[in-house]
């Protein structure tokens, strides 16, 4: 029998992600340790491993695919002397569908075999056996109630032909193209036609898994979080001019940003003020014994907080190539799960964009 590829857990909170790249096709050989495929997970982009050694016999998820379930088979692999004409038929019904599988094939009807509308099929492939309910997020839900919408109307490419927004933006641009068609038409016989648009234009930037992670973890902080704030003006002419000579002394082999100075601050006052160096459970106050301290960095897809670990341990040169080696790799999704995950406290310092002032959102926990 063929050997699963999993979509594999790549950090502790991980439940699903997107399959943004193979690099490998179907039948080429690989050993274990190959990289085989990249993960875009909740906070980066990362590769995968091959554990064991074979042939790709088959790939199950297109490259592209979203919200692929941990622990789903991705593809399989062919040990020596297998191969995929003998396996027999594969059950691929909890998987995702791959991107050529979304569009069904026109299959010319007998007598006696009646043509399925699309809603029966919607309806058929529904796991829960609800024989009228259209499978749809609930986004795709919202868009299409706002846009006045029949979704019985629309063709779903999501998981057993789930209509996500996409599909919403494909039928609603196929729509437009026609209204422009029939509004061309119409002027040529009659200028007096009015072939203004009352919609808003738009476009739409896709959200990454990243984006979406931050919105639902930032919204629930706000709900279910106590926030205040406190606010002091600092004089820090000394440490200007402390940063100043420091940077401008010979042969210096780093420049230091007043980040680094206040990464520094925090992590002495944390070890002063333990308190400061905890999080709230139902049953106790958490304590933590090393001062680890999350750096909000923003990137091309979200923000994200690479962490400086015993920062209170270290000097201000170290914290300063710290910070840039992961300021870099975080712009580039190279960052893994340890990295940027069990932060005791986080900085997010807008002051060289010149905001003096925001109130920020508690990242639980």
């Amino acid at each position: 029998m063929p050997i699963e590829i999993l979509m594999p857990a790549l950090s502790p909170t991980m439940t699903e992600g997107t399959l943004s790249k193979w690099l490998v096709k179907e039948g080429d050989d690989i050993v274990a340790g190959d990289i085989i495929a990249e993960i875009e997970t909740d906070k980066a982009t990362m590769e995968i491993e091959a554990v064991d050694e074979g042939k790709i016999g088959k790939i199950l998820v297109s490259e592209g695919t979203e919200s692929v379930d941990v622990n789903k088979p991705i593809g399989l692999l062919l040990e020596a002397g297998e191969n995929l004409e003998d396996i027999g038929e594969i059950e691929l019904s909890h998987l995702p569908p791959k991107k050529s599988d979304a569009k069904t094939s026109e299959v010319s009807p007998t007598p006696s075999e009646p043509v399925a509308s699309e809603k029966d099929e919607a309806s058929a492939s529904s796991d829960i056996g609800m024989e009228e309910r259209i499978l749809a997020s609930p986004l795709a839900k919202r868009i299409a109630a706002n846009a006045g919408i029949d979704l019985s109307s629309v063709s779903g490419s999501g998981p057993h032909g789930r209509i996500i927004k996409e599909d919403l933006s494909r039928f609603m641009s196929r729509q437009d193209s026609q209204l422009s068609g029939a509004t061309h038409a119409s002027t040529l016989s009659s200028q007096t036609v009015d072939t203004s648009d009352s919609r808003q234009a738009f476009t739409e930037v896709k959200n990454s898994n990243i984006r979406k992670i931050i919105a639902n973890r930032l919204l629930e902080a706000k709900q279910t979080i106590p926030h205040f704030y406190l606010t002091i003006d600092c004089v820090i002419d000394d440490l200007l001019a402390l940063r100043k000579k420091i940077n401008s002394r010979e042969g210096a082999e780093y420049k230091l940003s007043v980040n680094d100075f206040i990464i520094k601050a925090c992590a002495v006052a944390m070890r002063k003020v333990p308190m400061v160096n905890a999080s709230w459970t139902d049953d106790a106050v958490r304590m933590y014994e090393a001062i680890d301290l999350s750096v909000a960095v923003a990137t091309d897809t979200g923000l994200i907080t690479p962490i400086i670990r015993m920062a209170d341990r270290k000097g201000l040169g170290a914290i300063s190539l710290e910070m840039k080696e992961l300021v870099a790799r975080a712009r580039e999704n190279k960052l893994a799960p340890e990295e940027y995950q069990g932060g005791g406290f986080s900085i997010s310092n807008l002051g060289m964009y010149g905001i003096k002032e925001f109130s920020a959102i508690i990242n639980p926990p």
